[in-house]
């Protein structure tokens, strides 16, 4: 994967303010590549430190986070989650007695969870921010409906943000610290990820590198900055070779030559098919048709775009973030020329 593509042709074309990528060969970062700017009409030009919003690949973080507390014995993959939980509980539901919510569940879209009409959106810039328990019990602006148990998990899929909602809530619990916190300490500053953060503008060193989100007409989106106040399910702002450096931790793990201490056992549950659906793995999603097994990540929202892509037995692959939402899927868009030139 490369950009060879007219990329500053192709992103007038889409009226992307600006891009950002990173590459992946032989298992490591190879090549870095930036272009435009970081809100549209203004100098400042994307460079690789330019942080865009993530948005739901950052449950690829999440699902890397719990399998290391997996692994450390903190989690368990298969236990009900309400043995350990403590701030909130699952409710009761109809198939409380044979079958439980569990991490594996939660992480692969198969818990039961439903997200609540019209809920997950970004934070209204005067709106507090509230706690986990509060969203999971529908007492927010962005999740006003209690998040229930609402068909029997591990018979079907349904994408969840709140799913990953009670993951953070399950992680805040039994470790006694913030999601944030945890997170900085076992995956970021282990693996030297310095652009990646949940709060992007409280530091002046970081807000200054921070991309304003753009609509589909080029026209930077209400706020600017959109903020998801769930990080575990799509708060994180990072960048590109951030993003890379943890694909590359991944290809690492299944070697057993992980810096965080992940073994090959566990990273490869990662990205095997899990319950009733072959393409999902534990917080990514698997494509079986090719030669080997890809792995994918997609974050899309407002003002932003997003997408990883990556072999992991071959060691390459690519991240490719944009700072506009461009209304289509990223394959059917500046995203998807670049990761599958016709």
């Amino acid at each position: 994967m490369s950009l060879n593509i007219n990329i500053v042709e192709r992103m007038e074309h889409y009226r992307v303010a600006g891009l950002s990528a990173a590459f992946i060969q032989h298992g490591q970062l190879s090549t870095a590549e930036s272009f435009g700017v970081l809100e549209q009409g203004a100098s400042n030009q994307v460079n690789s430190d330019t942080i865009f919003n993530a948005c739901s690949i950052s449950k690829f973080l999440t699902s890397m986070l719990a399998m290391k507390l997996v692994e450390d014995s903190l989690l368990d993959l298969d236990e009900d989650v309400n043995d350990r939980l403590i701030s909130w509980k699952v409710s009761d539901h109809p198939w409380s007695a044979g079958s439980k919510v569990t991490l594996r569940a939660l992480l692969s879209h198969q818990a039961g969870i439903v997200d609540p009409e019209g809920s997950f959106g970004e934070l209204q810039s005067k709106a507090r921010i509230s706690s986990m328990a509060e969203l999971l019990e529908g007492e927010t602006s962005y999740c006003k409906v209690p998040i229930r148990v609402e068909y029997e998990p591990g018979s079907d899929f349904q994408y969840s943000d709140a799913g990953f909602c009670i993951i953070q809530q399950l992680i805040e619990d039994v470790l006694g610290k913030s999601f944030e916190i945890v997170m900085s300490e076992l995956i970021f500053e282990p693996l030297h990820m310095k652009n990646s953060t949940y709060s992007p503008l409280s530091s002046e060193t970081m807000s200054e590198r921070v991309c304003c989100g753009h609509d589909k007409h080029g026209n930077v989106v209400e706020g600017k900055y959109p903020m998801y106040p769930y990080p575990a399910a799509a708060g994180l702002w990072t960048t590109p070779s951030d993003l890379a450096i943890l694909v590359v931790e991944l290809m690492n793990a299944l070697k057993d030559q992980s810096k965080i201490g992940l073994s090959a056992s566990y990273a490869k549950e990662l990205i095997t098919p899990q319950g009733v659906k072959e393409w999902t793995g534990l917080g990514l999603f698997l494509d079986h048709s090719k030669q080997e097994l890809e792995i994918s990540s997609l974050g899309w929202g407002v003002g932003f775009q997003c997408m990883l892509v990556a072999f992991p037995y071959s060691g390459t692959g690519a991240v490719i973030m944009t700072n506009t939402d461009l209304g289509v899927h990223q394959l059917k868009g500046i995203i998807g020329e670049i990761i599958s030139p016709s």
